[in-house]
């Protein structure tokens, strides 16, 4: 599979998550397994790209490409500059956030309120695929079904994305009035696939390998994009591969693995955020990976009060150390466990 002439290495993809898909986590999951991700949500304003929190969700350091960075906004011109500086920062690929559902940017009418002005939307991709092209650089775009169920119009949007130069589309399932409730359904992600030529990008409520393939053949995407279902599980990914191509499970990964793939995601983590915001920002992760074993609630709540990187990650340590002394491998994942709608208090899916 390729975006534009930029080969990816499988059609397994993580989604941009707010909070979550920071560089660290982008490369853990591709080294389990992910074909292709895309950065945190990055704003077009100009003013704010020096802060530090831009920065951090633009560090591309030591991250194997194609490096892909996910620009948001309302004014064309200032999409197309944002994407000329995330390009001279070294992203190989831009994506227009036109899925977002949080009020914080449908507000501004960024994200996915931006479905609901077919004309500036479409201005937008042009302006920002105009200013990539002499760059070489593909524009992708990530979308939702509509606004709201009376209003679905991701088939007649996708056309137009098509029309001025859109090389990848991504469709989460749900509307922005659903939020991320209810179940997401597929049947438009196949009425976009029909009406397009370019890759398209199934996403929403894949939490396992079997949702994985029955999605893919429901829906004739080229590829599957995974959010909430990798927190904490970032090995869902080689998981997913494997049972595409063998019909086959993977055994769960060795405790032992869990404990030296997490250590290792809290220094990565650690030295992108530095102390206190590095200590606290990896508390969400170590919940995540923690959440359906056996004394995870109690870590839990023990890492809430730990200030310190060092004690943090020696707790975490410790936990796994003791974990292995009486399981050798994780527990099977379950549904319950996968469930997005159980991970919706800190981020989201953009």
């Amino acid at each position: 599979m390729h975006i534009g002439h930029i080969p990816l290495a499988n059609r397994l993809f993580v989604a941009p998550m707010a909070g979550v898909t920071d560089r660290p986590f982008r490369q853990l999951c591709k080294a389990l397994g992910a074909g292709y991700a895309v950065s945190e949500m990055v704003t077009s304003r100009k003013d704010l790209w020096n802060s530090l929190k831009t920065s951090r969700r633009a560090n591309h350091e030591g991250e194997p490409g194609p490096i892909a960075v996910q620009i948001a906004g309302t004014d064309a011109a200032m999409m197309a500059e944002a994407a000329l500086y995330n390009v001279d920062r070294g992203a190989e690929i831009i994506d227009i956030n036109m899925g977002c559902p949080a009020k914080k940017v449908c507000n501004k009418w960024a994200g996915s309120a931006l479905m609901q002005n077919e004309a500036l939307a479409i201005e937008i991709a042009q302006a920002v695929v105009d200013a990539c092209a002499p760059r070489n650089v593909p524009v992708t775009l990530k979308m939702r079904t509509g606004w709201c169920q009376q209003h679905k119009n991701a088939v007649q949007l996708a056309r137009a994305f098509e029309g001025v130069g859109i090389q990848m589309l991504t469709v989460h399932g749900r509307t922005r009035e659903q939020g991320y409730k209810g179940q997401a359904e597929y049947d438009t992600i196949a009425a976009v696939k029909a009406a397009v030529r370019v890759p398209v990008v199934a996403n929403g409520d894949i939490t396992s390998p079997e949702k994985a393939r029955a999605v893919l053949a429901a829906t004739g995407a080229d590829a599957v994009m995974i959010g909430r279902a990798a927190q904490g599980r970032p090995w869902i990914f080689r998981e997913i591969g494997h049972y595409l191509a063998t019909g086959e499970h993977l055994a769960p990964p060795l405790v032992a693995e869990v404990q030296r793939l997490l250590l290792d995601h809290l220094q990565d983590h650690y030295g992108l955020y530095g102390e206190p915001t590095g200590v606290r920002s990896a508390r969400k992760h170590i919940a995540w990976y923690v959440r359906a074993l056996p004394g995870g609630e109690a870590l839990r709540q023990h890492i809430n009060t730990i200030e310190d990187c060092a004690a943090q990650w020696q707790a975490v340590a410790d936990y796994f150390d003791a974990l292995g002394a009486s399981m050798d491998r994780l527990p099977p994942a379950s549904d319950a466990d996968a469930d997005p709608r159980e991970r919706m208090h800190e981020q989201e899916t953009h």
